[in-house]
């Protein structure tokens, strides 16, 4: 297994992080000729092992796949920045994707698990001029767990561009019947890929290693193969 090669990433005028790049390797399939940006989840950082998985996999499905951590999670605090800080490290991020990765100038998507993603949203909201081909949301936390009135959707109208929703129907965050008839009014409409009894992170209830594997597979296909096409 190849390892990634760093980026540093300098955000603002004194904080920095590090990315990480999986190169395409194409041994299960050509390069696609794109990049994906997976920003990680609120508890976890890009070192987890959902994240390291994830981009692996997907590079060996021929995309050029760039994880990096949020500047507190860098700096080993515990608690999340506020929005803004989490925006304009991600934001800093595409800028250096775009500039050291080939493939990032020609198709870029982002996305990331959970908060990743979110973020990922509203700075593609935020900029309609920002190069983005499209989102990759993985596990997309449409409200905190038993708070459903607490809705984290007024922004995505905004974003305008090709989306991809892997959700677990067991998700506390946000079932893919909870998310239907807010996408369904979003335009271009974006694609769900839901994932039969998983939670937040696609585990399924009964402990089942060969299964979850194969859920694991499954939705790294398909998030090459929504790539490839969009």
């Amino acid at each position: 297994m190849r390892k990634p090669f760093e980026l540093d990433v300098t955000v603002g005028t004194s904080a920095s992080t590090t990315a990480l790049v999986y190169t395409a390797r194409g041994a299960d399939h050509a390069p696609v000729g794109a990049a994906l940006v997976l920003g990680h989840g609120a508890g976890a950082g890009q070192l987890s092992p959902f994240m390291v998985e994830f981009a692996h996999a997907l590079a060996d499905l021929g995309i050029d796949v760039i994880t990096f951590n949020f500047l507190y999670m860098q700096q080993r605090r515990r608690v999340p920045d506020r929005a803004p800080l989490l925006e304009a490290c991600y934001t800093a991020v595409i800028r250096v994707v775009r500039e050291r990765v080939e493939t990032a100038r020609r198709a870029l998507f982002i996305g990331g698990k959970s908060m990743g993603g979110r973020i990922a949203t509203q700075v593609a909201a935020a900029d309609a001029s920002l190069p983005v081909a499209g989102l990759v949301l993985l596990g997309y936390p449409l409200h905190p767990p038993g708070q459903p009135e607490r809705m984290r959707d007024a922004h995505l109208p905004l974003v305008h561009r090709p989306m991809l929703f892997v959700q677990g129907s067991r998700d506390s965050f946000g079932t893919p019947e909870e998310l239907a008839p807010i996408l369904a009014k979003l335009a271009p409409v974006p694609f769900v890929y839901a994932i039969d009894n998983g939670d937040h992170s696609f585990k399924l209830q009964k402990r089942d290693p060969v299964r979850q594997a194969e859920v694991f597979r499954s939705i790294q296909q398909a998030i090459a193969g929504w790539i490839a096409s969009t």
